[in-house]
């Protein structure tokens, strides 16, 4: 059976080759993203001439412009099977030279635009008694990094949106996945993608040298790191694909695709799913 598959942030990266990938397995691909007659308007274009993929311009910071989109895609094809909040900026900088501006600007696109495509979503899909929600995360699932720390933050927040909703949601057969993708080439991680850094300079000397010096050293490292797994950001649009495929049911809230991590994220999952499992069976004695 066909699926409409709904996907935010396709103008570049994952969003991009993902909308790409499910089109040319057959889906009818959604590929919503902000500025389609503006600064996006050139891969709007190009995107609409592939064939099963329909460009819709929706961005997931503004109520109306949500509530709009979702309006339109059900109007024209009566339900969406599958939403895959992938719009995301990322950011760095020390957390004491982050403006709280700057912090609510990454986290009105990172978690509260995924709140927003959860909730102009649901009705429909508990209508249908049906539906996937993949989200995309980071590598970092549960744990943090100095330099990054808004970006984590709100990144672990859609963590706990996912977790909780697959208990919220269950009665509806609604299923939700957080994919955690580690260091991979796209615009976001080489500077193509405007991020949302740290903007108070003047806080951020007063931690040098040894704040740049630390900052410089991580950055060589995951960038290195990236390079000698030869990270492919297909991995991340073919795992989607998977998800989809699989059988309702069987898929599992986390799916890590991080070939740096070695295993490890995976090992984390487990561990904390374990401890989870405890706690709440101390709870519920």
């Amino acid at each position: 059976m066909n699926k409409t598959v709904l996907i935010t942030g396709t103008s570049t990266g994952f969003g991009k080759l993902t909308s790409i990938t499910l089109a040319n397995a057959g889906y009818t691909v959604i590929a919503g993203m902000r500025g389609t007659k503006g600064k996006n308007e050139a891969v709007a274009k190009e995107l609409s001439l592939i064939s099963n993929i329909e460009v819709v311009d929706i961005d997931v910071t503004q109520d109306e412009s949500v509530k709009q989109a979702i309006n339109a895609i059900l109007a024209k094809h009566g339900k969406i099977d599958v939403l895959v909040n992938n719009a995301a900026v990322a950011g760095f900088g020390l957390l004491e030279a982050y403006s709280i501006d700057q912090i609510r600007q990454m986290f009105e696109v990172n978690f509260y635009g995924v709140i927003r495509m959860y909730q102009a979503v649901l009705p429909s899909m508990r209508k249908e008694k049906n539906g996937l929600i993949i989200n995309i995360t980071t590598g970092a699932s549960g744990h943090t990094l100095p330099f990054m720390i808004p970006y984590f933050a709100s990144k672990f927040g859609v963590e706990t949106i996912t977790e909780g909703l697959q208990d919220e949601l269950k009665q509806f057969n609604i299923e939700n996945v957080s994919i955690q993708p580690g260091v991979y080439p796209t615009e976001m991680n080489s500077g193509v993608k405007a991020g949302v850094h740290a903007d108070k300079q003047a806080i951020a000397k007063e931690y040098d040298p040894i704040a740049t010096e630390h900052f410089n050293a991580l950055g060589a490292n995951l960038f290195g790191k990236m390079a000698t797994y030869n990270m492919n950001p297909q991995t991340i649009s073919d795992g989607i694909l998977e998800l989809i495929q699989l059988k309702e049911g069987t898929r599992p809230l986390r799916f890590p695709l991080d070939a740096i991590a070695e295993g490890t994220d995976v090992e984390f999952i487990r561990a904390r799913a374990e401890i989870k499992a405890k706690w709440q069976a101390k709870y519920s004695a």
